[in-house]
């Protein structure tokens, strides 16, 4: 495997590679690799001969009060568990690689970006398609994998592509998660032995709504109901618990089209986020 971090060697590596005529595939990551992106890389193997992936801490995705400094990064790790899973190469470009001096361009996608987490925190999601558009220029894939435990997040990124003419697939995976049901996260690692135990109240407690919609039971009063339960689980603050139209994200009150059930919480210093698909009654 190799591992580049400056422009003109990652194209020149992406180019030999597509010099067999074999799909490229791109897994964009924060690093502190779990089997959740193990899985993406499992799946992105599928899709192609020649597998990509980025490790990228992206300041422009957080906020002046987010976990920046302190977000996990171990790339020495991240790159045995890649070369383990014969990934071509690890693109682990800098901060000055990704943004040199003078730069000034920011994507913004609006629709699905402006409720849930671009309403809770604002500016991430023209952080996020800044740089997954620069992503997608610097390595040109023919495919690109994404989790679809961030699900506003995919729909952000399918917009922009859909927008912006940029031809690569763009393959979402379901969400991976721990044998108790918690979605696999970076950010887990915060969570101290007691909050991880307090941090299943969130995947159950949509779940437990997904149920009443699905029974037919008041929309609201589902949502109502799980807020309540992350509340007594020591989740604070709630950003939201909400239903939503499952493509444009647009919130509603009557499960009467494919919808995705989405929270976003904090428990302890640790923002959780979790999603789950909604049938129609």
């Amino acid at each position: 495997m190799q591992i580049l971090r400056d422009l003109p060697s990652l194209r020149a590596a992406v180019a030999a590679l597509k010099a067999d005529g074999k799909p490229v595939v791109l897994v964009p990551t924060m690093g502190a690799l779990h089997d959740g992106h193990m899985a993406l890389v499992e799946e992105a193997r599928r899709h192609g001969r020649h597998v990509v992936v980025s490790i990228f801490v992206n300041p422009r995705q957080f906020g002046p009060n987010e976990d920046l400094d302190a977000y996990p990064r171990r790339e020495a790790k991240d790159a045995q568990m890649l070369a383990t899973a014969s990934v071509d190469i690890l693109w682990a470009p800098t901060v000055d690689v990704m943004y040199p001096a003078g730069f000034a361009t920011t994507i913004s996608v609006s629709g699905v970006s402006e409720g849930l987490d671009g309403a809770a925190r604002p500016g991430h999601f023209d952080g996020v398609a800044t740089v997954v558009t620069k992503l997608l220029n610097q390595v040109r894939p023919d495919v690109a994998i994404f989790g679809q435990k961030d699900y506003q997040q995919l729909a952000v990124i399918r917009r922009m592509v859909a927008d912006l003419d940029i031809g690569v697939e763009i393959v979402g995976m379901p969400t991976q998660r721990a044998e108790d049901g918690l979605a696999l996260s970076s950010r887990n690692a915060y969570l101290s032995d007691e909050e991880r135990k307090a941090a299943l109240a969130l995947p159950r407690a949509l779940g437990e709504a997904k149920r009443q919609i699905e029974k037919g039971e008041p929309v609201d009063a589902a949502l109502a109901k799980a807020i309540a339960t992350l509340s007594q689980h020591g989740f604070d603050p709630i950003d939201y618990v909400t239903l939503c139209d499952a493509a444009t994200l647009e919130p509603i009150h009557t499960a009467d089209r494919p919808a995705r059930l989405l929270g976003a919480a904090k428990l302890g210093k640790t923002r959780l986020i979790d999603n789950i698909a909604v049938d129609p009654a």
